[in-house]
């Protein structure tokens, strides 16, 4: 006698949702209590000076006229935007941060190429590239304009002296070039880290095997290494252009703007008319027009980036 035995399909496992916790308000409020004392320092130190900002460039307000303090409305704004030193000076600030950036990340590319590959003594490059990042920048604008720039004892002027080249004054003769060549080397060992991060976060698995099928190097940098790096660039490029529009201190101590406004860029000449012409509110109303500037470029800018970063999480 035979029994039969009724077998039955395996089912699918359920697939587990997790469903949205909800937190309750005393519990959003306990979780944000420990940053509450950063977010009133911050309060206190960035945005009450600039609402007082706010208030000085609408004020007629020059300290060498005692009692002449009024209220000017716009008018601080309209003489920014006529002033050709300030569109001049824009200019000298555009070209150098765009000037800076893009060379910083052409040689941090370079440079994290070549500390991606095994040699002997990478580890001790590596510190040596990383330390113009840690100079302190008075410190890096003084090395490069006694050390570097002299025109009588400078480095630069005993390398090129076989090749027929003079005492030239590097820092009177091209100011605004000087003062980039002080932020690039200043700025590419932070490129390098960021790039050379995106190297290391790379799978060798897909490049390995584009090497089976053919791909010589040049052909796996194009269509393998540069579009996997493209996001840690734009990031070193935003971040580095953020950062390079408060160049004060490699301006101040390497030319003081000069000669004329040649080298001045937005924040030095906005200390010039506030410090030297003692004219408070056209300096506030130079200080809003560059932050509010500012503050577009880098949120169309970042906007784009994560843009980016959330396409390449889907793809992936």
């Amino acid at each position: 006698m035979t029994t039969t035995e009724e077998r039955t399909a395996p089912t699918e496992p359920e697939k587990f949702v997790p469903r949205p916790r909800t937190i309750s308000k005393a519990e959003g409020w306990r979780r944000r209590g420990p940053l509450l004392p950063a977010l009133v320092f911050a309060i206190i130190v960035t945005q009450i000076p600039f609402l007082f900002t706010l208030y000085y460039s609408t004020q007629s307000w020059n300290l060498v006229r005692p009692g002449s303090r009024e209220f000017n409305g716009l008018n601080n704004y309209i003489d920014v935007f006529r002033d050709s030193q300030f569109r001049e000076v824009a200019m000298n600030t555009v070209i150098m941060i765009v000037g800076t950036v893009i060379i910083s990340v052409i040689l941090g590319l370079a440079l994290a190429l070549l500390l991606d590959r095994k040699f002997i003594g990478r580890s001790l490059i590596r510190t040596l590239l990383i330390t113009p990042f840690l100079v302190t920048p008075v410190a890096g604008a003084l090395i490069w304009k006694t050390t570097m720039f002299d025109p009588v004892f400078g480095l630069i002027n005993f390398a090129l002296s076989p090749f027929g080249v003079g005492e030239i004054d590097w820092v009177s003769r091209f100011p605004l070039a000087a003062v980039m060549t002080n932020l690039v080397w200043q700025w590419t060992p932070f490129m390098m880290l960021l790039i050379l991060a995106g190297l290391q976060s790379m799978p060798k698995d897909i490049a390995e095997a584009a090497r089976v099928d053919g791909a010589g190097p040049f052909k796996l940098f194009r269509e393998l290494t540069l579009p996997h790096l493209r996001r840690f660039i734009e990031l070193g490029t935003v971040l580095g252009a953020i950062y390079l529009v408060n160049t004060f201190d490699a301006v101040y101590m390497m030319t003081s703007g000069g000669p004329g406004v040649a080298s001045a860029n937005l924040p030095f000449y906005i200390y010039q008319r506030a410090f030297l012409g003692f004219d408070i509110g056209q300096a506030a109303a130079m200080g809003v027009v560059t932050v509010v500037a500012t503050i577009i470029l880098s949120t169309l800018a970042l906007r784009l980036i994560f843009k980016s970063f959330s396409a390449n999480e889907e793809a992936a």
